[in-house]
């Protein structure tokens, strides 16, 4: 199917700021929050979400978010996990990758269902109607069946997402696999620390001021921040935070 679509200036600029302003390059997100950020923007929802997950060994492997859905008790939270997989092969906008293979087209809620079969959906009962979603739109990055990255945009009841909602989604998927691939690239060259620099990096992990750590280590705190300089240097990153979180994906 042919999407047609008029993409403005404004949604050009933003779809151009998506894809070019990582703000956050030390974050160890699957993408920078930026991103996710601009997307919300472009396609006004209620939460964007970035995700995987395993259908076979029904888990997560990723979640990362922006927005706030219906809120929900503790006790309700607990049980979200089993009710998701319950239905998630009956669910048929949630399993239409896996069971079809396409991984390439951009879906929403009602290419499935009408309002008044959606609201008879077990998925919905007990899962989507408790965070107040009742519109999505999603798309699938390139991955394969049984673990599909999607990127999927949900609202509440209300008006569905359109035409040109989903053909600027069409346009972004290529861009945003190569943002991904980019940072998981990324995070799997991280530079080795020496013995001396590992040591350290542990010690800030633990929460010791440098002070703490010069005292364990026998040196100065001049010879600290030196070798946090480097650190940050080898790493890539600004601070502490930072170092301690992208060493620890290694």
């Amino acid at each position: 199917m042919v999407l047609q679509t008029t993409v403005t200036e404004r949604d050009f600029q933003t779809m151009l700021s998506i894809v070019a302003r990582p703000d956050d390059l030390d974050s160890a997100d699957p993408l920078p929050r930026s991103v996710l950020t601009g997307l919300r923007e472009l396609i006004p929802c209620n939460n964007v979400t970035f995700f995987m997950q395993d259908s076979n060994r029904k888990e997560g492997v990723i979640d990362q978010d922006v927005g706030e859905l219906g809120s929900l008790a503790d006790a309700d939270l607990e049980g979200l996990e089993e009710v998701i997989w319950t239905h998630y092969w009956d669910c048929l906008p949630c399993s239409y990758p896996d069971t079809s293979g396409d991984l390439t087209s951009v879906t929403t809620i009602s290419d499935f269902y009408s309002d008044r079969q959606l609201h008879s959906d077990g998925m919905y009962c007990e899962y989507f109607k408790l965070i107040g979603v009742e519109r999505s739109l999603g798309v699938c990055l390139p991955s394969q069946p049984g673990r599909v990255l999607r990127v999927a945009f949900f609202r509440e009841p209300g008006q569905d997402f359109s035409p040109r909602d989903r053909g600027l989604l069409t346009l972004l998927r290529p861009h945003l696999y190569d943002i991904y691939r980019e940072r998981r690239q990324r995070r799997r060259t991280t530079p080795q620390l020496t013995a001396r620099q590992q040591q350290l990096l542990r010690l800030v992990a633990a929460g010791c001021t440098n002070g703490q750590i010069a005292r364990r280590l026998s040196i100065t705190e001049a010879t600290v921040r030196k070798h946090l300089e480097h650190i940050f240097e080898r790493l890539q990153v600004t601070s502490r935070t930072a170092a301690v979180t992208r060493y620890s994906q290694e």
